[in-house]
This record gives C-alpha cells, structure tokens and sequence, in this order.
C-alpha cells in the first residue's frame, strides 16, 4: 500500500509551502489534511481556495457546517466527521444536532433538518435531485443560492473526504476527542 507523507511547511513541495504557512498562521498548526494535499501544490491550493469562497456563501457558519457534516457522514470520511465536529461546535453547533449530525439522523430544528437532508441527498443521488427534493428546500426557507452553496460545500468535501479515503490521513490531536466510525447499518 502506497503510504502518503502528511508535509509540514518545512518539508512540503516548496509550491505548498506558502498554503502550509498561511494555515499555521490562521489556525495555530497545520491540519494533516492539508498536510497530505500538499503532496500536489494545486490540490492544497484549490481546498483552500474553495473554502475561502465557501465561508462567503449565503449560509451562515451554522449552516455551512452542517452541510460539511451532512455530506462527510455520507461519505463516510473518519477525518472531516472529527474535526467538523469540532469547527461545528466552534460555530455555535449545540450539542443535540451535533450528535444527529454525526449518527445521519434528523434534527431538531426543522430548517437545518431540511438543509441536512439536502446535503444528503446531493450525495446519496449524485446530484441527480427531482424537483420535488428541491422544492422542499426551497419551502424550508431557503433560496435557489442557497443549492449552489450546498452544490459548493459537497465539491469541497469530495476532494477532502476522498483525499482522507486515499491517504489514510491521521486524525490531528486537536480533533481526537471527536474520533468518528460510520455506525453500523
């Protein structure tokens, strides 16, 4: 099994290493995730990118989480669920929809249920979405954005949960409390 290297900004392919430093200076260390991505400067370079537009959606940072987890459950990816679980709660994620979040169920509050479930469902149906799913949406309260912004969430999420699939990328310590396994079905 090919075994990726998880680069620091002293080691990463010197196209990296400019992300890898922008990323120790905003969060205080660099997330392994970015760490694997820098094995190619244009990976690590379009996660950032997207990200930076994606906080400037029409979501709130509520809201944008719960589209990275909804979409990370599905997916099945170990890293995102740990430390989306953590950013999620940074931005204000209680407890209760946390927890639904991270076992794929309902929750409480109907409008991010709705926002959830269209996540969801963006995965589950490869974006082959009926009228009717989107209506749905639209009826939750939320606006025909708002699609493109979970549209924009989910191709964020493919490249960083697919990444993690591949590389087997090591949960950081930072997010170690909120180690995650897909439940059984």
């Amino acid at each position: 099994m090919v075994k990726f290297e998880v680069y620091t900004e002293s080691n990463a392919p010197a196209d990296a290493r400019e992300t890898l430093e922008e990323a120790r200076e905003a969060f205080g260390f660099v997330p392994n995730l970015l760490g694997v991505l820098a094995e190619s400067p244009a990976a690590v370079e379009a996660y950032t990118t997207l990200n930076r537009i994606y906080e400037d959606s029409g979501l709130d940072d509520e809201e944008r989480q719960i589209v990275l987890l909804a979409i990370s459950y599905e997916n099945a990816c170990h890293y995102c669920m740990a430390a989306h679980t953590a950013t999620g709660k940074q931005a204000g994620l209680d407890e209760e929809t946390l927890e639904a979040l991270r076992e794929g169920g309902p929750l409480p509050d109907a409008k991010q249920n709705a926002l959830a479930e269209f996540a969801r469902k963006v995965v589950r149906q490869r974006g082959e979405l009926s009228g009717e799913d989107v209506d749905a949406f639209l009826e939750a309260g939320y606006l025909r954005k708002h699609v493109f912004d979970v549209l924009l969430g989910n191709a964020i999420k493919t490249l960083s949960n697919y990444a993690n699939h591949i590389a087997g990328t090591p949960v950081d310590d930072r997010f170690e409390s909120f180690e995650w396994s897909k439940p059984a079905a």
